[in-house]
């Protein structure tokens, strides 16, 4: 269907589905040995974009996707949490606006299921919460990460409602997003059945940390027992086969951190983590089964555009022993000292400890977000391509044709405003409620729908001093603070050759439209974020983090 036709058309409802910290082929539809029929149906009856990308850490691509900028002009070039007079807020800011303002001002109805995590002070509302940045309702928690139990600012509308968890025996995180997501579609229906929907649904699945319930663990005892090499190369195998991965790509090497699976020790805990972490995902997946059947039910599937991706790569955290208590829990408000009932929650990644159950805080660790990552390099924080490559479904029977094809045209997050303003007919304000608001940076997808296409505009991105320029086939891209790299993404995506010392010129070039974007968007200095992170005495696990990348 044309961009005409489209428009032509009634306003088609829509739904955007984004969860956490998971890897490029850890679904079924991309490679992944994870039960995901309900996203493998969709991919079938749409199609399964290999070149989008993400910004490489939650809460920026958070506000790039909402807002259709780039991360760190709306205030949040980091995390949520202030890094001083000089550097980001932590905050969305009001140079920007949300997709839900600009669908609400063209007649949306407009509900949030899930995790917000741009915005600074999550206790008391302010203007950059989710009721005063254009939804109609709220469910979910403005924190980042947290118990699935028994989650932190648990919230609806701007009213904390954590003793809901508290109180409810069989509260599960990934349940509540989707079964209230469920009820919203239902609610909008019975009051408005003619008035089109945007329901935006975010997942903390399958961020640490590890929870899950024990039906859903034990569907794959036995699953990971080849080990991450084994699982990598065969991964690599259902990716080529599927056209996602082109077969002249080298996979690239375990992680030098890690040992050959046949000489790591603790493989009884190794393999719970990741039994644990594919149980979050198909726990989603289910979930993401009553929203589609809620869409069935009230008639509105068929002229509902779903899109579905990642906020970035799969996550290599550590959560060490011993980590500060007070830490997570007071100070970054990510985990509970105490279960529902009392009970301690044992922090920190123990091999005598199996994960799964509330009481326990874990991580599933580098040589599993390898694999989630396969056949990619680095990790969330990065912008090599495991950092910042998605999975991308997008689903619209009444607006996009073909079935179960493949689409190679690069993206960025900022593309998805683009492309709801074009299928939904919002407009992009120059000013919006006494605001100058920045100029859309995305690119719509909806050529894209009809046919793949080579993209011209370059795409861009920074996080934590790694950056990156693409354009066309050439990526030139850093690993901070070491020296920038040039990969041909035609013939080498997984960034195994690196080519800048035959390619001065080219390096020059794309730097310079690098150092001109970054400038132009509000990019500050690593150097001087650090100074400043210093300056505020800093946090013994994000310090961390820090060294880790």
């Amino acid at each position: 269907m044309t961009g005409e036709n489209i428009m032509a058309a009634s306003k088609p409802d829509i739904l955007i589905i984004l969860n956490d910290d998971m890897g490029f082929s850890d679904i079924g539809c991309y490679g992944g040995e994870v039960e995901t029929p309900n996203l493998d149906g969709l991919a079938t009856g749409g199609l399964r974009y290999s070149q989008f990308y993400n910004t490489a850490r939650c809460s920026p691509s958070r506000a790039s996707l909402m807002t259709g900028l780039h991360p760190h002009q709306t205030g949040i070039g980091i995390l949520t949490y202030d890094t001083g007079p000089e550097g980001y807020a932590g905050d969305l800011n009001r140079r920007c606006v949300t997709m839900a303002e600009v669908l609400r001002e063209a007649g949306y109805g407009t509900y949030l299921s899930g995790k917000w995590h741009v915005a600074k002070n999550l206790r008391e509302p302010t203007d950059s919460w989710p009721m005063q940045r254009g939804f109609d309702k709220f469910y979910g928690t403005i924190i980042g990460a947290g118990s699935f139990f028994y989650p932190n600012t648990l919230t609806r509308g701007n009213e904390n409602i954590e003793h809901e968890a508290r109180d409810d025996a069989e509260f599960f995180y990934t349940d509540a997003i989707s079964d209230q997501a469920a009820a919203f579609i239902h609610e909008h229906h019975a009051a408005s059945p003619d008035k089109p929907l945007f329901q935006y649904v975010t997942y903390t699945a399958p961020h640490w940390p590890l929870h899950a319930h024990d039906e859903d663990i034990a569907k794959y005892k036995g699953r990971f027992d080849a080990g991450w090499d084994r699982l990598r190369e065969q991964r690599l195998e259902r990716l080529v086969r599927a056209g996602i991965i082109d077969q002249s790509w080298m996979l690239t090497d375990r992680d030098p951190s890690q040992p050959a699976w046949e000489n790591a020790e603790q493989k009884e805990w190794l393999l719970r983590c990741m039994e644990v972490y594919a149980a979050q995902i198909d726990r989603m997946d289910q979930g993401i089964g009553r929203i589609l059947q809620a869409l069935e039910e009230t008639g509105r599937f068929e002229n509902t555009l779903i899109i579905f991706l990642s906020d970035n790569g799969a996550c290599a955290e550590d959560i060490p022993e011993g980590v500060d208590e007070k830490s997570l829990v007071e100070d970054l408000m990510i985990a509970r000292a105490q279960t529902r009932d009392g009970r301690p929650v044992r922090l920190g990644n123990d091999p005598t400890i199996m994960p799964g159950a509330e009481d326990t805080y874990q991580s599933y660790g580098v040589a599993w977000a390898n694999m989630s990552n396969t056949p990619f390099r680095l990790y969330k924080h990065w912008i090599h391509e495991g950092g910042i490559a998605t999975p991308l479904i997008a689903h619209w029977p009444k607006g996009i044709a073909e079935r179960g094809a493949l689409r190679h045209v690069p993206g960025q997050l900022p593309d998805l405003m683009a492309t709801v303003l074009e299928v939904s007919g919002a407009r992009y304000p120059e000013t919006f409620k006494g605001n100058v608001i920045l100029p859309l940076e995305g690119v719509s997808l909806v050529k894209s729908f009809a046919e793949d296409h080579q993209r011209t505009e370059p795409l861009f991105w920074e996080h934590e001093g790694n950056a990156a320029v693409r354009v066309g086939n050439w990526k030139l891209v850093r690993n901070y603070p070491g020296a920038w790299e040039l990969y041909d993404m035609q013939s080498d995506r997984t960034e195994m050759r690196d080519l800048a010392a035959d390619n001065s010129e080219r390096v020059k070039d794309m730097l310079a439209l690098y150092e001109a974007w970054a400038k132009r968007c509000g990019v500050i200095p690593r150097e001087k974020i650090l100074e400043e992170m210093k300056k505020l005495g800093g946090n013994a696990f994000w310090e961390k983090e820090e060294e880790q990348g």
